[in-house]
């Protein structure tokens, strides 16, 4: 998802989006584990947008 989408995003669907995050990001270090992960950089991919969720969602209780 774009960073443009995201700001537009209200802090519950940011939340959302963030526990989805974290549950692939959970699948992928399993898949990496058992020797499955045939896209490594699908981790860094997940990680960094979990940065950006994190990011927004204190930016947005910055503001309020």
């Amino acid at each position: 998802m774009e960073l443009k989408q995201m700001r537009q995003k209200s802090a519950d669907e940011l939340n959302k989006h963030l526990a989805d995050l974290q549950k692939e990001q959970f699948a992928l270090r399993m898949q990496k584990a058992t020797g499955q992960l045939a896209k490594s950089h699908d981790t860094r991919r997940v990680r960094r947008e979990i940065a950006r969720v994190k990011t927004l969602l204190g930016q947005q209780s910055a503001k309020q």
